[in-house]
């Protein structure tokens, strides 16, 4: 979550004004030109290539080569929260570039998208040998390639030590940081392989963070009927997976690693895979165990070179494997300091509390409500 001022938590849920700000830049985010902003849309997506995406309406800009362009232009956008005797705290809500301009009465209205798309179209024009390093050396590079200037934050969680093997990008900058497959679909990405992901924050930080998980600290308890009105709940198990065999081979001659297992060991889930799904597969007929049902997948990357690193992977897989996908509306309260992979906690019917990882969130630039939808693990389900 971003951090919010004491004065600007008690505000969300009191009398406040939701000011907001727009600023524009031709010159790689160096410097800042303000514009005022009307009717926009901000929308955050942890599962979207570019996190962040958006619209808004730019009133009073200049068009063109000195002005607003889909070629140069960038854009960040700010929530303003302003309780009654308090000046107003500007929370970021994202940066980004123009990915298409529409000329208005009153300036222009604009398509919007993170900067993760200027890494996306910094495509290698020949294929690149990248050398062995660590994950903390080569990804910087990468990156500044394609946003110079920018540093890489690196959330605590995924370690930027990790040694990475020589490996060959084909063409596309984007997959080699984040989850891409070599010719023969190895798994090339650096993220995926070190149990993380790669993504551009609100703040348009270049960002290496673990997956999120449940068990992660809450940053916001949410009463029924403060922020919560009513909860839109849909579940899903597509995309269940309750065991994951990992294995890394650069194909390089050296020792291949695993395959390393790693599933769901919590016997009050609903997912549950059993006390041995590997050494002892008959577990669950001799206990009496008849509602363990396996869901299997793999994953095998090149740039997994230690059975500890894949037992991380396997865990940050399972991590995001395990949920089951409901969604909740937050129809009185927004709350712009939230991002995708924040843990928060939902009394979604009077005294039943449930706690729910943020996967995607929307909201109106200077609106008073948000929609998000969550997922939360079987394990966290309660009878209804």
């Amino acid at each position: 979550m971003l951090p919010l001022t004491d004065a600007a938590q008690r505000a969300l849920t009191g009398a406040s004004r939701r000011p907001r700000r727009a600023e524009w830049s031709l010159d790689g985010g160096r410097t800042w030109v303000p514009a005022k902003v009307g009717d926009s849309e901000v929308r955050a997506d942890r599962n979207a290539e570019c996190r962040y995406s958006g619209s808004a309406e730019l009133i009073g800009v200049p068009r063109g080569r000195t002005g607003i362009n889909s070629a140069t232009a960038r854009v960040r956008l700010w929530q303003g929260i302003a309780g009654p005797r308090m000046d107003p705290v500007w929370v970021p809500a994202g940066v980004y570039v123009v990915d298409g301009v529409e000329r208005t009465l009153f300036g222009a209205s604009v398509d919007l998208l993170g900067l993760e798309d200027v890494i996306r179209g910094a495509k290698f024009p020949t294929a690149r040998t990248i050398p062995a390093d660590t994950a903390g050396a080569i990804v910087p590079t990468l990156v500044g390639e394609a946003l110079p200037g920018l540093p890489v934050a690196w959330r605590p969680g995924v370690d930027a030590g990790t040694p990475v093997p020589q490996f060959v990008v084909e063409e596309d900058r984007w997959q080699a940081l984040s989850s891409g497959t070599d010719a023969s679909g190895n798994a090339t990405g650096i993220a995926a392989a070190i149990g993380g992901e790669f993504f551009v924050d609100a703040r348009g930080i270049p960002t290496m963070a673990p997956v999120p998980a449940l068990d992660d600290p809450v940053v916001w308890r949410i009463p029924y009927g403060v922020a919560l009105v009513k909860p839109a709940e849909k579940e899903t198990a597509e995309g269940l997976v309750n065991l994951w065999v990992i294995s890394g081979d650069a194909g390089d001659g050296a020792a291949a690693v695993g395959p390393v297992f790693v599933w769901d060991d919590d016997p009050t889930s609903l997912t549950y895979a059993g006390p041995d799904p590997i050494d002892d597969p008959l577990a669950p007929q001799r206990l009496g165990l008849t509602g363990v049902r396996l869901r299997v997948a793999r994953y095998s990357s090149a740039l997994i070179t230690s059975a500890a690193q894949a037992v991380a992977v396997g865990r940050a897989r399972l991590a995001d494997s395990l949920g089951v996908q409901q969604t909740l509306t937050f129809s009185s309260v927004c709350h712009p300091g939230l991002e995708p992979g924040d843990v928060v906690e939902v009394e979604v019917r009077p005294g039943e509390w449930q706690t729910h990882v943020i996967d995607s969130l929307s909201y109106s630039l200077g609106g008073a409500s948000m929609s998000c939808t969550t997922r939360t693990t079987s394990g966290r389900l309660r009878d209804q």
